[in-house]
């Protein structure tokens, strides 16, 4: 019979064992395949674009096109050629679908020069000396089921011809709600700027009433100009010299152009060849001579409110050879090169990077992109038209963009700054993560603040201290509070404890000052009364009875000197004198807020821990102290405390591995502004409450989706790494105690 029971217990240990060895397996598989799952929502931020050659097709040999183009659905392209004539034709196989032509005023004229605009506008300079502001229009016709696209050709402007024709003009159309603005500039063979700028407004009496305005620019140059361009509002006009200068006016004053400022682009001299407009109006792309690319945009001069001067952002990757061409995108901060050897660049302003690189057989002459950036056109030597199917759906992320300082656009410097909307259609995304990983760090460093010496004195005491009696009721109740939603702490801490601590906020700091001068009164009270019957009964396991006089006294001591405080120091306001002589601004919800709510979350987590770590020392150790003549607090001191510090030392990092995944409390009790800022008395945005608040306005698949995503995996790497530093820590530590 003792044998069958032996049996027994060898196979319910066997089984035990098993359960246990895969139920184990079990839960690190599910946690690696949670992190694989995420992970892979992720990674198509980083994958590179591709660009598929979709239609390849040769045009008439005496066709001398001047300008190509394509609609956003890939299925209709258009060339202009010089005898003004434009050719829409399928991308599919090349066939004809319409034939258009400009009118000249002159019957034989032909078009010398044309300059692409922002949206599918053309500025075309005839041999007349005439020059006309011409758009391209697609839309989708529905008959049915079937559909097809219709395009369009409107001429918006017409110039009569100056008295000295420019084969280089530039021309801006804009029209609001009160004007039409029409701004030309040329360039005449003498490197000079001619600007005539037209207004059309609606009079008094319902008629239209033109205002035309011409002005010459000076000719005091730092050098010849041969690059130039508008804005898209044609207030804002930018060349750059043969020797590198970059220069700039404002044409916002009808008629009067006004010379903003010079800037030596670089210092070697190289000519700058080519300019554009990045899609917003705020930044220019600047070309040069040997190849390199970078933008610029006016920033304010430190020490200036309103002084702008314009200042180098962002150096993208050199090209081989020199850019003779930009064409920015009409959707985002992406901008498509042509360089002099005939090779297409596409590049992402923001996060620098280089997106794609394109040849024809021949080097390309001529290229543009479709207005949603899933495409581009290009023209080579040999009259080869060439369509690429374009797939970039996350232009705009970069390993330096998410996790190092950028020199945004209208900003005075770089930054770290996280901004996924804006009202703006021009808005340049900012997918920062290091303020949300301060911001988690701050909230968690603030609440272990609070929370480690609460939990670690109160486990000291229980377990060293108190009677078993009194143990054994506090330790389940401070187990339970563990298990209170942290939506209702949020709550709390929202709505009732944070306009609490804005009224008595000097009052908080006053209890800390106060309350070891109150205590150290106190014990001196003790000490004359100790001998008496209740403090000897007390001294047997109730001290905790001890603490709570003196915080009451302490409470009511700093309630009684705060108006007196803040009226000797603060002038009556304490948040007044913090905004007017410290610069801070104190917030409602704020991170003392945060330090008593996410502080109380994980109390009862570093409380039991520990509690059972200390509970756990042999008594023989402490039995030894004692008998040797320590004290029972030398004894924790010197004994106690090095032998469970690898349990303490669980207890904090478990903690503080709760404190930063922690959502609901930091998501209501904080303002979520994702500053990087230690102040106390402003908020944060964490990791995990971003993703709560950011999620369900995320577009799936999208690039904020996906960065949400990642920064998921950010929080699962940081907490990873902790625990495993924390276990290789806590090995040690149990190896030199002794403790197994």
């Amino acid at each position: 019979m003792g044998a069958s029971v032996f049996d027994k217990a060898k196979r319910t240990d066997k089984i035990a064992r098993i359960i246990i060895t895969w139920g184990g397996i079990f839960v690190i598989v599910c946690v690696i395949g949670i992190l694989v799952l995420i992970a892979k929502v992720a990674i198509p931020l980083f994958l590179p674009p591709t660009a598929d050659n979709i239609a390849r097709f040769q045009l008439p040999e005496k066709t001398k096109a001047l300008a190509v183009g394509m609609d956003e659905y890939l299925e209709t392209g258009f060339v202009l050629s010089s005898d003004g004539h434009w050719r829409f034709f399928s991308l599919t196989d090349g066939n004809t679908l319409d034939e258009v032509t400009s009118q000249p005023a002159l019957e034989n004229a032909t078009l010398i020069s044309v300059a692409q605009h922002e949206g599918l506008k053309y500025t075309l300079v005839w041999s007349d000396g005439r020059t006309t502001l011409e758009e391209v229009s697609f839309r989708p016709v529905f008959s049915g089921s079937d559909r097809s696209i219709q395009h369009k050709l409107k001429t918006i402007k017409s110039f009569s011809a100056p008295e000295q024709p420019s084969p280089f003009v530039f021309i801006r159309y804009s029209e609001h709600s009160d004007e039409k603005v029409t701004t030309a500039v040329r360039l005449n063979e003498d490197g000079l700027l001619q600007v005539n700028q037209s207004v059309t407004r609606e009079n008094m009496f319902g008629d239209e009433e033109t205002e035309d305005a011409n002005a010459t620019l000076p000719t005091e140059l730092p050098g010849k100009i041969i690059a130039a361009t508008l804005d898209g509002q044609g207030k804002k006009l930018y060349a750059g010299t043969s020797n590198g200068y970059l220069l700039r006016w404002n044409l916002e004053t009808i008629g009067e152009p006004r010379f903003v400022e010079k800037t030596l682009a670089f210092e070697d001299g190289r000519a700058i060849t080519a300019l554009g407009m990045i899609f917003g109006g705020n930044s220019l792309a600047v070309g040069d001579e040997k190849g390199g690319l970078t933008t610029w945009f006016p920033a304010l001069v430190e020490g200036s409110s309103n002084i702008r001067k314009m200042q180098k952002i962002h150096d993208l990757e050199s090209q081989e050879s020199a850019i003779v061409s930009i064409v920015p995108s009409r959707r985002d901060k992406s901008l498509t090169v042509l360089e002099q050897n005939g090779t297409l660049h596409a590049h992402h302003m923001t996060s620098e990077r280089h997106l794609l690189q394109l040849r024809g057989d021949t080097p390309l002459k001529i290229v543009n992109d479709s207005s949603r950036g899933n495409g581009l056109i290009g023209l080579d030597e040999k009259n080869q038209v060439y369509v690429w199917a374009v797939d970039n759906p996350h232009p705009d992320v970069s390993w330096k963009l998410l996790f190092q300082e950028i020199w945004y656009e209208s900003y005075p410097e770089p930054a770290y700054v996280w901004q996924s909307s804006s009202a703006s259609d021009d808005f340049e995304p900012k997918y920062s993560l290091i303020p949300l990983v301060f911001g988690s760090f701050k909230g968690t460093v603030y609440a272990m603040l609070f929370a480690i010496p609460l939990a670690l004195l109160g486990a000291i005491y229980t377990s060293q201290f108190a009677q078993d009696s009194f143990r054994n009721v506090i330790k389940p109740a401070v187990e339970i509070t563990a298990a209170m939603p942290s939506v209702i702490i949020g709550f709390l801490c929202a709505l009732w404890l944070a306009p609490i601590i804005e009224s008595y906020v000097v009052s908080v700091f006053l209890v800390m000052m106060v309350l070891p001068f109150v205590f150290a009164g106190f014990v001196g009270l003790w000490h004359r009364i100790r001998h008496l019957d209740f403090a000897k009964h007390v001294e047997q396991g109730y001290e905790f009875l001890m603490i709570l006089p003196v915080l009451i006294v302490s409470v009511a001591l700093a309630l009684w000197l705060q108006p007196l405080v803040e009226t000797a120091f603060f002038g009556g306001d304490f948040k007044l004198w913090l905004f007017q002589e410290m610069g801070l601004r104190y917030d409602q919800r704020n991170n003392i807020i945060i330090s008593f709510g996410l502080g109380f979350m994980v109390i009862p987590i570093i409380f039991t821990i520990a509690d059972d770590a200390l509970s756990n020392v042999p008594y023989n150790l402490k039995a030894a102290s004692l008998a040797l003549g320590a004290s029972r607090w030398q004894t924790v001191w010197r004994v106690v405390l090095p032998s469970a510090s690898s349990g303490i030392f669980a207890a904090i990092i478990i903690g503080f591995g709760r404190a930063i995944g922690e959502t609901m409390v930091v998501l209501m009790a904080t303002g979520n502004t994702p500053i990087m800022d230690w102040s106390l008395f402003n908020g944060m945005r964490t990791l995990s409450a971003n993703i709560a608040v950011e999620i369900p306005e995320a577009p799936a698949d999208g690039t904020l989706y996906r960065i949400l995503f990642l920064s998921a995996v950010l929080l699962f790497l940081i907490t990873f790494v902790l625990n495993t530093l924390a276990e290789l820590i806590r090995h040690r530590l149990r190896k030199r105690y002794g403790q197994m």
